[in-house]
């Protein structure tokens, strides 16, 4: 190589290297900009006492509200007589909880019961063997399409899970029936989900890849796959039966009154118990949400959410929030809870157990606003439904506005004696479901259920978090 060749070489080396270097730089923190940023922080005498606080202590203590009356005032207008608080432990099945509870307040006003529980241990079993069996033939059934096609991907990002919502519940009980907790009480596993959770997650993975896997040799048809898929789902069967037990086909149960006298004993199986104590069509209950990213007086589906292969998928009508507060008020002014979901974490004041948006005072001690509203939080993320609890009393004032709530949670005996005070500003934010009964339903509304849903996707926005 000649000298010109060279300082030819060399040129075209720096050259090609400062364009690189360039685009790098492009939009990263320079050292001009780091220097901008680091004079902005002044280190005030006050940002440094606030330092010392936040460095020492937790932020919603340095930020509660020590004016807020929230809880100050428990008494409300109109509640629905409900007795015994639930406790659901180191699980997600917040969702079966409330349900159940909406149904068990039911049958403790008809029965005059001291307290009563249906075993949600018995229900858990079989959520998660339909859910294994709709995970094993969803694979077989989007076998043909690629690994990276975003319905594969979602399966096999979500296995199985102990969230839900009510839709499942209504599958289930239609199904299988309830019992009482006595005929089938709780285990280590039922109420620690995680570790069961993690190792059929990772089996039903390896059946799902397996199945891929059969499906790609061309003599492999449905009937085989459909046969492997049953041999799988008794492994997942005996999984379930060593943690949680075998769930029972008969049993016998006492009917006691409030003073603990024996009213009858007689055998049952899951589906009579329902019958004679429930006895109700669960399909009459609507879910509604309030979600201000889509049209209202819309019906939405979620495809491939549900807990059955052959049940209902989430389905529920949009509404704003005057629609779903008027019928929460019918409902509770006629002693019947009801099946609500939302953001607990939010503005949440564990202490005292309320909900309200002035709990926390953080833009003082941060110095700066957080602005977005409700649409903008589920656009970017930043909020959806987390956690349901059942909504069984609303305070009014003289106009029939609704001032405040009461929640029964399924946490025991926290917060506000096992129940959450929420105000109705913080109702308005972080709301998301309310599963109401039929009957306090409007016809205009109801007859949305009649035109055809417009279907979402599992992995939207508003269903990225679990109940």
């Amino acid at each position: 190589m000649n000298k010109k060749d060279i300082v030819f070489f060399v040129f075209f080396y720096f050259s090609i290297f400062n364009v690189i270097h360039a685009q790098d730089t492009k939009g990263s923190i320079t050292e001009n900009l780091l220097k901008e940023i680091q004079n902005s922080y002044q280190q005030t005498a006050t940002d440094k006492a606030i330092h010392n606080a936040i460095a020492n202590n937790d932020i919603n203590k340095l930020t509660i509200n020590t004016r807020i009356t929230s809880l100050s005032d428990t008494y409300f207008s109109h509640r629905v007589n409900t007795k015994g608080i639930t406790n659901q432990k180191s699980s997600g099945r917040c969702w079966m909880f409330s349900g159940m509870n909406v149904l068990r307040a039911k049958i403790i006003a008809k029965y005059n019961l001291t307290n009563f529980e249906f075993s949600q241990n018995y229900l858990f079993f079989w959520d998660q063997l339909e859910k294994s069996n709709l995970f094993l033939q969803a694979v077989i059934d989007t076998r043909n399409k690629d690994y990276n096609d975003k319905t594969v991907e979602w399966l096999f990002k979500n296995p199985i899970g102990d969230g839900g919502q009510f839709t499942g519940m209504i599958d289930l009980v239609s199904k299988y029936g309830l019992v009482p907790k006595e005929a089938m009480p709780e285990t280590f596993s039922s109420e620690n989900t995680a570790r069961m959770s993690q190792l059929i997650s990772l089996k039903l993975r390896e059946y799902g890849l397996e199945l891929r896997e059969m499906a790609s040799h061309k003599k492999t048809n449905e009937n085989t796959l459909t046969q492997r898929k049953t041999e799988m789902l008794t492994t997942i069967y005996r999984m379930l039966a060593l943690n949680l037990g075998v769930p029972p086909t008969r049993f016998i149960w006492t009917l006691k009154d409030a003073n603990g006298k024996p009213v009858s004993t007689k055998e049952y199986t899951p589906k009579s118990f329902y019958q004679e104590f429930v006895n109700e069509d669960l399909h009459t209950y609507i879910m509604f949400m309030n979600d201000p990213t889509r049209e209202y007086y819309k019906v939405y589906e979620i495809e491939y959410d549900r807990h059955m292969y052959d049940g209902l998928n989430w389905k529920y009508i949009n509404l704003p929030l005057d629609d779903i507060k008027e019928m929460a008020i019918k409902s509770i002014k006629d002693s019947t809870a009801l099946y609500f979901s939302c953001d607990v974490g939010k503005f949440y004041n564990r202490d005292n157990g309320t909900l309200d948006i002035n709990n926390y005072d953080y833009e003082s001690l941060m110095g700066t606003t957080f602005g977005m509203n409700k649409k903008q939080r589920i656009q970017s993320f930043a909020s959806g439904s987390s956690h349901a609890m059942t909504l069984c009393a609303v305070d009014l004032d003289t106009e029939n506005k609704p001032i405040k709530w009461l929640l029964e949670n399924s946490w025991g005996l926290t917060g506000y004696n096992g129940y959450l005070i929420m105000t109705d500003e913080w109702f308005n934010e972080y709301m998301f479901r309310l599963v109401v009964e039929q009957k306090y339903v409007k016809k205009e509304i109801l007859d949305l259920l009649k035109t055809t849903p417009i279907k979402l996707p599992p992995w939207d926005p508003m269903f990225a978090f679990e109940e």
